[in-house]
């Protein structure tokens, strides 16, 4: 089979505390507009109109939205490896094995080596993480580099394997 699957992953953002964050700014903001524009009152010691507490609680509600809507999926497939970070990517980025150079998983520091989770870096050394330290590291003919994070790192490396691709150097 040309396009056979032998891996695939789909992660979200799982990190209990920016969740914390963004749950409690959005119940903080909640009571705020319960307080001040449904029962009348005001809210907080410098209450802001009713506009802006609306406005401020619909953008950390959207901002809450789009957190949860993130995904990271990963497919290993016998022409290459696909990989699309929604909504950022809509349809998956593809790369052949003929492009990529070495391919291997590899622990990894998010806040050291990439100041964080998303879409990071710019140039030669980029990746695409949710969460952990484990990543399949891809090494293009061009010298650039992809880490795609990974929650399934032996199930990559066995896939690596089958295309005998963690070994060509």
């Amino acid at each position: 089979m040309k396009d056979e699957i032998l891996f695939s992953e789909k992660q979200k953002f799982i990190q209990w505390w920016l969740w914390l964050i963004l749950l409690g700014s959005n119940g903080f903001l909640a009571y705020g507009v319960i307080t001040q524009v449904v029962l009348g009152k005001t809210f907080g010691s410098r209450p802001s109109g009713d506009v802006e507490i609306l406005l401020v609680f619909g953008l950390t509600l959207m901002l809450s939205l789009l957190f949860f809507s993130f995904k990271l999926e990963t497919l290993i497939k016998t022409d290459g490896v696909y990989v699309r970070f929604f909504p950022f990517h809509i349809s998956f980025r593809h790369f052949t094995w003929e492009q990529i150079r070495k391919a291997n998983v590899r622990q990894y520091n998010a806040l050291l080596e990439y100041r964080g989770w998303g879409l990071r870096g710019f140039g030669k050394n980029r990746a695409f993480n949710v969460s952990g330290n484990q990543g399949l590291q891809l090494e293009f003919e061009d010298y650039k580099k992809l880490l795609i994070g990974t929650r399934k790192p032996d199930e990559i490396r066995e896939a690596l394997q089958k295309v005998a691709i963690g070994n060509k150097q």
